[in-house]
């Protein structure tokens, strides 16, 4: 397989099963280089498994296509593929028992840094991470937040070019998520590549470059959000009206509304572009009639997800033995 210009991820006809259980059928996966991309999918669909992969944590099954990290074929050149790479899983890798600056120091350690250059790029980390204040204190005190910070912190030392997020802001309060997204979008800004799993759909939508929806083993959709919006129907206007009459009138002059006579409102099926809404309200015009409210929807990623992937399964209900299952979120 040629990795296609510009790909920092490229994986083809990815597998993985325990026992009977198919957990990737085959899937397709391109990254370019400097984007995020977002790995969406319901409660033990293998998003977590397609990151272990990915980051060598496992071996994907016989059989499989390709897969090239960084320019490297995973299979051949883990060690390699390791070096260009960070990963922050769901858990915390962080020790609670030593100080945020230990556990910098530590990591440092881990990648053969020279003492001198560990507690540069150590305190480097800690300042640009805003934990500078926290740094001589066990990192048991900290808060969930200050934690994922530090995490990110701790897999930046090597200065991997592509970084594994497996659902980062999992747990955190609102505040902390923004300032996670914000530490995403910097390092985008400054060239890295991210992989991002989530179960925040408003996360996805917010940070991804290109999002693919897992489900059943294969990837069920992909694209900007804004494509796999388009993907769905149920977009419309709803016009709300306080007076009967006008109402009814409203009802006579635009016949394919669903009407709700209790609530005196009209549904009326629309894509939401600035042309529909403009020919809605035209018509209105002509008719002499004015609407008390009018709403627009369009689909979101929720709509985009339910669609493509049915009911969220209930616990137990993956397939999977319960060792292998990917952790309730």
């Amino acid at each position: 397989m040629t990795t296609p210009t510009g790909a920092a991820i490229s994986a083809r006809g990815l597998r993985k099963s325990y026992g009977d259980k198919t957990v990737l059928d085959g899937i397709d996966l391109t990254v370019p280089e400097g984007t995020i991309f977002s790995l969406l999918g319901p409660n033990g669909a293998g998003k977590t498994t397609a990151v272990k992969i990915l980051s060598t944590l496992i071996s994907a099954d016989p059989g499989s296509g390709e897969v090239r990290i960084g320019g490297h074929d995973l299979a051949a050149d883990p060690q390699a593929v390791r070096a260009a790479i960070g990963v922050t899983g769901q858990f915390s890798a962080v020790d609670g028992l030593i100080t945020g600056e230990e556990n910098m120091l530590l990591m440092a350690d881990l990648h053969h840094l020279p003492k001198r250059e560990g507690r540069r790029t150590a305190a480097e980390l800690l300042a640009r991470f805003d934990l500078v204040e926290a740094a001589k204190k066990p990192a048991s005190t900290y808060s969930g937040g200050m934690k994922r910070r530090l995490d990110i912190a701790m897999t930046l030392v090597g200065d991997p070019r592509i970084i594994f997020l497996d659902e980062p802001t999992t747990g955190l309060d609102p505040r902390a998520r923004h300032t996670m997204w914000q530490i995403i979008r910097e390092l985008v800004t400054g060239g890295v590549t991210v992989f991002l799993t989530t179960q925040y759909l408003d996360e996805a939508d917010e940070l991804a470059d290109r999002i693919a929806v897992l489900h059943d083993g294969k990837i069920a959709a992909e694209g900007t959000a804004e494509q796999l919006k388009r993907l769905i129907p149920g977009g419309h206007v709803r016009l709300r009206f306080t007076d009967p009459a006008t109402y009814q009138s409203a009802a006579g002059a635009l016949p394919e509304a669903t009407p709700d006579d209790a609530a005196l409102t009209l549904q009326i099926p629309s894509e939401g572009s600035q042309r529909a809404l403009r020919a809605i309200l035209d018509r209105l015009d002509s008719a002499g009639i004015e609407a008390d409210e009018l709403t627009v929807h369009t689909p979101d990623l929720d709509d985009v997800f339910f669609a493509l992937t049915g009911p969220v399964p209930q616990a137990g209900e993956s397939g999977l033995p319960s060792e292998l299952q990917e952790p309730a979120r």
